[in-house]
């Protein structure tokens, strides 16, 4: 099968998720991303959550952005292991980085340098805040530089909760990821065009703000801040979530409320709500608001979810229940598009991850492998690219290769 990446090469000097996750999604579609390492290993094999603290199973944290790659070795501290470096560089389509800007510079792998031994590079530059201003010096992992700065942990917390909601994991970085490899794609196409490589910055900052868009906008028209999270409140009663007897929930997102609000009463078997002049159409039900919900609240408490699976499997509207993860993980839709392929670890153990979100020629894009050992491929790549293996040893000796 071809992939879209088939034949790109990607050079990735980059921890944690962010950054990464792009070199992940790179290497499903097919490029070689050779991942650099420090010979300490990527902070991110350290990461783990409570069900994986031993090395008994796959680590999530280190799979999800880090499969398919190879691993490499280098110590930029020493000249040679920059030399090296940049020799890999050379021979590339597109460099990675998550590296600060005063990292960057210390180890000579900044855009000038890096540039001037491949005039045609993809230098990619992924960042919390972004490349200009007070913070682009600043470190910044997802829940601070997107979640908190960009309005969406306000926006999903209720006035006067108690809590704050907290950012599930890597939430904001696996859409950064998505984001980059979208911008390498189009830097390449344009590459093809002009001959011309490309500086491309994406900060975790302006990914929040992106996905926030239709707030944000709202608030800068002098209209005021659109509605916080609040379901008893929702002004389209059909566009709101409602809890199950056996304590689940249904979303129903149903935006032309006029269209689907007499087939919804039927369905669950309130016709009368549907000849209810309060709730006559959209601005009634707006107006009526607290009343409606206070109806469907009753309507949806009488049955457990399988029976309202059952009751709307053919409403024209859309709708969904809030699936648990193993629901997800054994959805047929979710097997018949091949969204959650299976990997094999090198130890011969199969485990799933969740394919990146696209897919060419009705094809789905699987995981070519597991993330490497740290340093897994040193030798392997540095032969490739023309070193000798006395050149290799002598490099190991010499302690560029950790």
């Amino acid at each position: 099968m071809d992939r879209p990446f088939d034949g790109v090469r990607v050079i990735e000097v980059a921890a944690w998720t962010f950054v990464p996750g792009a070199g992940a999604i790179m290497a499903d579609l097919g490029a070689d991303v050779v991942k650099v390492e420090p010979p300490t290993g990527d902070p991110q094999r350290g990461l783990r959550n409570a069900l994986n603290a031993d090395d008994s199973s796959p680590n999530p944290f280190l799979e999800v952005p880090n499969r398919g790659k190879r691993s490499v070795t280098l110590d930029l501290t020493t000249p040679d292991g920059l030399g090296i470096l940049r020799r890999l560089v050379g021979g590339a389509d597109v460099f990675l980085t998550s590296y600060l800007p005063k990292v960057r510079a210390k180890l000579g792998i900044d855009v000038d340098e890096l540039c001037a031994a491949n005039p045609q590079l993809v230098y990619v530059r992924g960042s919390g805040w972004g490349s200009k201003g007070p913070m682009a010096g600043v470190g910044g992992f997802d829940a601070a530089a997107a979640w908190s700065a960009a309005g969406t942990q306000y926006k999903l917390t209720a006035p006067g909760a108690a809590e704050p909601v907290p950012q599930p994991a890597a939430f904001y970085d696996l859409q950064g990821s998505s984001a980059i490899a979208g911008a390498v794609a189009m830097a390449l196409f344009r590459r093809e065009r002009t001959g011309r490589g490309a500086v491309v910055d994406v900060s975790l900052l302006n990914t929040g703000m992106w996905t926030m868009g239709p707030d944000l906008a709202s608030s800068a028209t002098g209209s005021g801040e659109l509605p916080r999270m609040n379901r008893r409140d929702a002004p389209n009663p059909i566009v709101n979530s409602y809890r199950t007897k056996d304590d689940r929930w249904v979303n129903l997102v149903c935006l032309q409320s006029d269209r689907f609000w007499p087939e919804l009463c039927g369905l669950v078997g309130r016709d009368d709500l549907a000849h209810d002049q309060r709730f006559a159409d959209a601005v009634r039900r707006f107006v009526n608001r607290a009343e409606c919900i206070g109806e469907l609240d009753a309507v949806f408490s009488s049955r457990t979810l399988s029976e309202w699976q059952a009751a709307l499997a053919d409403f024209s509207g859309v709708w969904s229940a809030a699936a648990t993860f193993d629901e997800v993980r054994n959805s047929a839709q979710v097997a018949a598009n091949g969204y959650l392929p299976t990997v094999v670890g090198d130890d011969g153990r199969s485990f799933q991850l969740v394919a990146p979100p696209y897919q060419f020629d009705g094809a789905a894009m699987t995981p070519r492998g597991p993330a490497p050992e740290v340093g897994q491929h040193t030798e392997e790549v540095l032969v490739e690219y023309g070193y000798s293996w006395d050149e290799v040893g002598e490099y190991r000796e010499r302690g560029a290769l950790g």
